[in-house]
């Protein structure tokens, strides 16, 4: 008999949870602490390793609708301008890998997630669901909500992101552990490509990279909207919580100092900015930290990382396959094995790509000596350096 399967949090690492369980025909019923299913204005560049899952939950045709294929992945000094590195993306990522590189709108992508949960129908969307309590036996589990609704199934999924409540029942010393804050801050901004002068507008993903800071901007909406963000050693004057804090140019450009003037007019163009304070994990260091018994983590709940190589999205829906397939067919008694070989299966890999964000994160940002000897090794080595066979092949 199928599993009832407890999905705290509704963003894409629970709808993706719940529309590979949903494969399986297990019931899988997500809760959203929000008053409504929905995602914050961003975009998120989804490697083939990525896109190779979303074709197994048979969201391909979905997928290349709301996407923009880019064309190159191109790297620029962000002081003088100039070109430091190129690597081809389009056929070259499809014929490389088996899938495509894509860039999404988050929206769009939560969007075409939940439209996919709901029509398989085989569990409950509830909103307005904050999490406060969680409590486990030796066959069942019982959510909680603040306000005093209580759900039971025979396991829980923890999808809560950074601040995770599900996290405090693993067995494992950092369960309890709050997040560390980075002290970094992100900006983005979003903007129709049509309210752009021609030489401002992009089909490409390119990167600016400066003394503790860098910017990227890319083509979301089958590319008609340009995403940009800017990630800067800089901390906001607002709540670390808070992915969606109200910001201004003037404090971006306080944070970034002097930049090329090309930068500096698009990101004049943007019609307004948010801002996010970054926070992660330490990698991490065994299964322990992915599940115990019948709890189990995917995405930032478990491995929350920097976004220095654009991979949260990614390890969070590649998680939720893992999860599934562990799983397979079997019913409520094997769900503790099962989550035992998920987190066995993950843990090393996402412990790996929180490692290479952080280090992608002091390269990005590095400053005198290594800064110049990260600009000549991109000049002399290229695509060679900005390929990740290890991480689009896997």
């Amino acid at each position: 008999m199928p599993a009832h399967i407890l999905v705290a949090g509704g963003g894409i690492g629970g709808l993706a949870t719940a529309l590979a369980l949903a494969q399986g025909r297990h019931r899988a019923d997500v809760f959203e602490q929000a008053p409504a299913f929905s995602e914050i204005g961003a975009g998120v560049q989804l490697g083939p390793n990525a896109t190779r899952r979303l074709r197994k939950l048979d969201l391909g045709t979905g997928l290349a609708a709301i996407a923009a294929r880019p064309e190159a992945l191109v790297v620029h000094s962000a002081e003088s301008g100039s070109e430091l590195a190129r690597m081809p993306l389009g056929d070259t990522m499809q014929q490389r890998y088996g899938a495509p590189y894509f860039c999404v709108h988050r929206a769009d992508l939560h969007g075409l997630l939940l439209e996919s949960v709901r029509a398989r129908g085989t569990g409950a969307l509830v909103t307005g669901a904050q999490i406060r309590q969680v409590e486990t036996s030796d066959d069942l589990v019982c959510l909680s909500s603040t306000d005093a609704r209580a759900w039971e199934g025979e396991a829980v999924v923890g999808a809560d992101g950074l601040w995770s409540m599900v996290r405090r029942q693993l067995d494992s010393p950092s369960a309890a552990q709050p997040p560390r804050v980075t002290g970094h801050t992100a900006w983005r901004a979003l903007v129709e490509q049509s309210a752009l002068p021609a030489e401002l507008r992009r089909g490409r993903v390119d990167v600016w990279l400066g003394p503790r800071l860098h910017a990227v901007a890319y083509p979301v909406r089958g590319g008609e909207w340009l995403n940009v963000v800017v990630i800067a050693e800089s901390a906001p004057a607002g709540d670390a919580r808070d992915w969606d804090q109200s910001t201004s140019i003037t404090a971006l450009k306080q944070a970034m100092g002097r930049s090329c003037s090309s930068l500096q007019s698009l990101l004049d163009a943007m019609p307004g900015w948010r801002a996010w304070s970054l926070g992660d994990r330490a990698p991490m260091t065994g299964p322990a930290d992915m599940a115990h018994e019948r709890v189990a983590l995917v995405g930032d709940a478990a491995h929350p990382m920097v976004p220095y190589l654009a991979q949260g999205a990614g390890m969070a829906i590649e998680d939720a396959v893992a999860l599934a397939d562990a799983l397979g067919d079997g019913d409520a008694a094997d769900v503790p094995a099962a989550f035992a070989r998920y987190a066995q299966t993950r843990w090393a890999r996402n412990a790996q790509v929180q490692a290479r964000a952080r280090r992608n994160g002091e390269i990005f940002h590095a400053t005198g000596p290594v800064r110049l000897g990260r600009d000549m090794a991109m000049r002399l080595l290229g695509a060679k350096l900005l390929d990740q066979p290890w991480l689009y092949g896997g």
